[in-house]
C-alpha cells in the first residue's frame, strides 16, 4: 500500500512526492519521472507556428493536440500501474503489450496517432513517409524542433509534437542502462536502437492524422 502510495504521489505532483520518496524505491523513481513526462499536456496552438501551418487551420491543430492528449495520459497510467505491479522489467513488457492497443483505441473515425523515432525500440512504431521529412528536420535543428502540422493530402491533416529525452528516462534509454533492464529490452526488442541517448536528446516524436475538408 505504501508503494502504491508513492506511486501516485509522483503522478499528483512534487508536493505530495516529498512526503512519499523517502519509503519508494530509488530505482524506480528515475522511470516514474520519464513516465510523467511522456503525458504532459499538448502545447498550445499559438506554439505552432502560422510559417509551419501552410493549409492547416489553428482549429485543426486544437483538434489534433485534443485527440492526442488521451494517448499521452493513457499511456502513463499503463507505464504507472506496471510500476506498482513489477517495477521498470515489468512495465517494459507491459508497455509492448497494451501500448499498441491504447494508439490503436484512440484511433477511431479517421483520426490515427501514435509515436515514432529515428531510433526504434518497437519496429512497428517506423515512420510512415510522411512523417520522415519532419522527423528529418527536427534532427538537423533539434534546439528548434517545436510542434508542426502538415497538408498530407487533399483530405489529410498530419501533426507531429517532439519527445526529448529527459534526465530521469536514461534508467530506459541512456547510455548506462541497468544490466538486467537491458537483458529485457533485448530479449523483447532483439532489434532495439533506443539506447544511448542524452538528456534533452530527441528521441523521437507524437504523431496525429486527421481528416480534413478539401482545399
Amino acid at each position: 500500500m505504501k508503494r502504491k502510495q508513492a506511486v501516485r504521489a509522483v503522478a499528483r505532483g512534487p508536493a505530495v512526492l516529498a512526503a512519499s520518496e523517502s519509503r519508494f524505491s530509488v530505482f524506480l523513481l528515475p522511470v516514474l519521472f520519464c513516465v510523467i513526462s511522456v503525458a504532459c499536456g499538448s502545447p498550445p496552438a499559438k506554439e505552432v507556428s502560422e510559417q509551419r501551418l501552410g493549409q492547416v487551420s489553428p482549429q485543426q491543430v486544437q483538434q489534433a493536440q485534443a485527440v492526442l492528449q488521451p494517448l499521452k495520459e493513457q499511456l502513463r497510467d499503463a507505464l504507472l500501474d506496471a510500476l506498482e505491479a513489477g517495477g521498470p522489467v515489468n512495465a517494459i513488457q507491459v508497455c509492448r503489450l497494451e501500448a499498441p492497443g491504447i494508439a490503436a483505441a484512440q484511433s477511431t473515425g479517421g483520426v490515427r496517432v501514435g509515436r515514432t523515432s529515428h531510433r526504434l525500440r518497437n519496429p512497428a512504431n517506423a515512420p510512415a513517409p510522411w512523417m520522415e521529412p519532419l522527423l528529418g528536420a527536427y534532427l538537423e535543428d533539434p534546439a528548434g524542433a517545436a510542434p508542426r502540422a502538415v497538408r498530407i493530402d487533399e483530405a489529410t491533416v498530419g501533426y507531429v509534437e517532439p519527445i526529448r529525452l529527459q534526465a530521469m528516462c536514461l534508467t530506459c534509454h541512456g547510455p548506462s542502462v541497468d544490466p538486467s533492464l537491458l537483458e529485457e529490452i533485448r530479449r523483447l526488442y532483439p532489434e532495439d536502437r533506443a539506447t544511448g541517448f542524452q538528456v534533452d536528446e530527441l528521441r523521437g516524436m507524437f504523431w496525429v492524422t486527421l481528416p480534413a475538408p478539401a482545399v
